[in-house]
């Protein structure tokens, strides 16, 4: 054989090896989403086509089983049943084992999920993933500068990611390229879809007619894996919306109001669902805003029903296909049933929709603008405004940022500007792009603000604040999603009040809680009077969108040579060990390591802000573990006794302390426990320094499953006034788990330091599969048992 013979063979050879992955690829890819006809689901996915004639025979099959009408949410779930035949199917009661179409993470939570996804052993993914650069980016000085120097600091994470992405078949957005959800909106999301995403405000997608739904990592790996996703059969609440949006009343309010009636936990274990005439008044991106803030409610997730405005959106961005393809499954797939039945059903007329201002430290302590300064002066919040900030993965749009520019232009021309520092964050380069074509930024320059990066900044804690010290008691407003104690700055003295960006905007010009733009008057430079008129901008840009530069790296057809490497001296990445498995002995006399007093969100028990560039090495986060939770013994945060030095100590080090002595530990918990972000590093930093068993009075879903995922036991109190039977130096034992099944309580010992005894009952949520994870040690345990079989 000749040379140049066995170099054409090798290249074939190579050929052929790549063109077999790729068809590989393909066949996984379809095995969820067959064709309805030869339009792709996304132009980075080109050969994977819209699934709405598999989605639409298997609703079909799901409805004649049930018989009756079927809500929206229902019938785009049903459609992603793994065995819709077989499927058990009741509301609140069953688990469903469904096939979403896509998984999307972001930065912080993909380096985990990947890390995990690496150490199953798997090859390839199996269905569409992409990664998105957006939450290691911190605002500093301004959008250029900032991403500079993340991608600097950030160089080693980065390309771990890539060439994770690369290896295994992920997409990989850039540093810079916008905000995750942001992103899924413009590319990805279309009506009937369902996507699991690494992050609670996941549910965005929802203006586009899909079902997103914030998930932890390992959920991330088990579709990766090609394994149907477990999620119990939500209950259906529905927004029923009549009247129209108008005037300074924004899609914004329409949440916060929802929030005001539902409360922080008033959604879990639901889906809203909104319908009526009043959805046709609301922008696509406007329901995407409110979709996006359902996380705050506890809600799965959040749809709206397809309509022209979302197809409108689709051909504004590039995917006219899909919307004509959407429109023609509308009444049998992309809307609800007549009839169909809700479990709750809110009603509210947009009509009379007074804009909404929320807050402090709680998303849905809501206040009516025109009692907003009433009740502030009341309740003794500062009233002096330090900062206005809009943007974020809420409101970031093209019609936000329009909005807000025509208020600003109106303070302009009147010679007055904002008072105070105003900063603004653009979704995506995209959006950032287009608002600099056509001069919306320049305007928000004039105006005094900093146009910072396209990243999530200072909503999630990526905020390098100079103008207040820490304890410095102060008020900023935002049109962000989530305002807990110090999730902003890290500053606890912060309040953070959650509005529209339009209000956010006008009440940056008057620096003041009590001016209230529908009814009170600002002075010019002219020293004449003036009201801000209604904001008005364009829904879609009337030249289209600018892309921008181009952000994205897509997978190759075979990554099997890509190297992914993890030095094991870093600081910022960690190769994962399996934690142990049950020994099969019941957990006898286990230590309370702290009992946490009131709220007690994800940011309580894993801070984000700088801990963020350890979201890759377990051991390094893992000292963040609950120092910003209340210790209910001294009512401080970061402080707790060792019960056996007797020695006070921060949290994380009496934990590791109890590790080292082989002492197994509890938590106690309140109410609607993990609420908020969806880290898991929440669940995985309690597992990882010895933790057993979290029990409290209720969870929140995602952090629930995310317990389960890896090992540990959630558990809630039968009687929700056993919580004050257990005390600090309580001793904890579990008993009967060599019996431990579905719907079966667990029997529960709590022995004082004076030796008196209290048996309490223990209520779990674990099914069979779940009873499994823990007995393997997490579910990748378990996945790796099951391959070995």
């Amino acid at each position: 054989m000749s040379y140049c013979t066995r170099i054409i063979t090798r290249k074939a050879k190579r050929a052929a090896a790549a063109a077999h992955a790729m068809n590989l690829q393909q066949r996984l890819f379809h095995a969820s989403c067959v064709a309805s006809s030869k339009v792709a689901i996304s132009k980075f996915d080109s050969s994977v086509y819209m699934p709405y004639e598999k989605l639409t025979s298997r609703i079909e099959i799901a409805k004649k089983r049930l018989n009756r009408p079927l809500t929206l949410a229902e019938k785009v779930l049903y459609s992603h049943l793994d065995d819709p035949q077989n499927q058990e199917i009741q509301r609140g009661v069953s688990y469903l084992r469904l096939r979403p179409d896509r998984v999307a993470m972001q930065d912080a939570t993909a380096q985990m999920a990947m890390l995990q996804f690496i150490s199953s052993g798997l090859k390839r993914v199996a269905v569409p993933s992409t990664i998105h650069c957006d939450h290691l980016i911190e605002a500093q000085i301004g959008g250029e500068q900032d991403l500079k120097r993340a991608k600097d600091i950030n160089a080693e994470v980065y390309k771990f990611l890539s060439t994770a992405g690369a290896k295994y078949g992920v997409g990989f957005w850039k540093p810079g390229s916008g905000i995750i959800h942001q992103i899924i909106l413009e590319n990805y999301a279309f009506p009937g879809l369902l996507m699991i995403g690494t992050d609670s405000h996941t549910p965005n997608g929802g203006g586009l007619g899909g079902l997103c739904i914030g998930v932890g990592g390992a959920d991330a790996v088990d579709v990766m894996a090609d394994i149907p996703w477990e999620l119990k059969c939500p209950n259906v609440i529905g927004v029923h919306l009549t009247g129209k949006i108008s005037g300074w009343t924004s899609p914004k309010d329409v949440i916060l109001k929802v929030a005001d009636i539902l409360t922080v936990k008033g959604g879990t274990g639901a889906i809203i669902e909104y319908h009526g005439k009043g959805v046709d008044s609301i922008s696509c991106t406007g329901m995407a805003t409110i979709c996006n803030m359902g996380a705050e409610i506890g809600a799965t997730t959040s749809i709206f029903p397809f309509n022209n405005r979302m197809a409108s959106y689709l051909k504004s961005t590039g995917r006219a296909g899909i919307a004509t393809e959407a429109t023609k499954f509308q009444g049998k797939l992309l809307s609800p049933d007549h009839g169909c039945k809700y479990d709750d059903v809110i009603e509210i007329n947009l009509d009379k929709l007074e804009p909404h201002v929320n807050g402090p430290f709680t998303p849905d302590l809501a206040h009516p603008i025109s009692k907003l300064g009433e009740n502030s002066k009341k309740n003794g919040y500062p009233m002096d405004i330090r900062v206005g900030l809009i943007g974020s993965c809420t409101n970031s749009s093209y019609e936000d940022m329009g909005r807000c520019a025509a208020i600003a232009k109106d303070a302009l021309a009147h010679g007055i500007k904002s008072k105070i520092p105003f900063n603004v964050t653009p979704g995506s380069e995209q959006i950032r792009a287009t608002i600099e074509r056509d001069g919306i930024a320049e305007t928000f320059r004039q105006f005094g603000g900093t146009v910072l990066a396209n990243a999530c900044g200072p909503c999630i804690g990526q905020w390098d604040r100079k103008d207040v010290k820490k304890g410095e008691k102060n008020t900023i407003v935002t049109s962000y999603n989530r305002n807990f104690t110090g999730r902003n700055d890290a500053n606890p003295a912060t309040h953070c009040f959650v509005t529209s960006p339009e209000l956010v905007t006008a009440l940056s010009i008057a620096g003041r809680l009590d001016f209230n733009p529908l009814t009170d008057s600002l002075k010019g430079a002219d020293g004449k009077e003036f009201k801000l008129k209604a904001p008005f901008g364009d829904e879609l840009p009337n030249k289209g969108f600018d892309p921008g530069q181009d952000t994205y790296d897509a997978p190759p057809a075979d990554g099997t040579q890509v190297k992914v490497d993890v030095d094991p001296k870093s600081n910022r990445l960690q190769l994962l060990d399996p934690f142990d498995t049950w020994d099969g002995n019941d957990l006898k006399e286990m230590t309370v390591l702290i009992k946490v007093k009131g709220k007690c969100t994800t940011d309580h028990i894993s801070a984000a802000g700088p801990w963020l560039k350890y979201r890759g090495h377990l051991d390094n986060i893992s000292n963040n573990m609950f120092i910003g939770a209340v210790n209910s013994e001294n009512s401080e945060m970061n402080k707790i006794k060792n019960q056996v030095t007797g020695e006070w100590g921060g949290v994380p080090d009496v934990a590791r302390f109890y590790k080292s002595k082989g002492i197994k530990w509890v938590a106690v918990g309140d109410e609607n426990y993990g609420e908020g972000s969806s880290r898991e590093h929440a669940a995985l930093e309690p597992r990882h320094l010895g933790g057993r068993a979290i029990i409290v009075k209720s969870f929140a879903r995602i952090h629930e499953t995310n317990l389960k995922k890896q090992g540990l036991l959630p558990l809630t109190f039968a009687d929700p006034a056993d919580y004050d039977k257990i005390q600090p130096t309580s001793k904890i034992s579990l008993l009967g788990l060599k019996d431990i099944a579905p719907g079966q309580p667990i029997e529960c010992e709590i022995k004082q330091a004076d030796g008196k005894v209290h048996r309490i009952q223990l209520n779990h949520t674990l099914n069979e599969q779940q009873i499994g994870w823990f007995k393997a040690g997490s579910a990748l345990n378990r996945m790796k048992q099951l391959a070995k079989q």
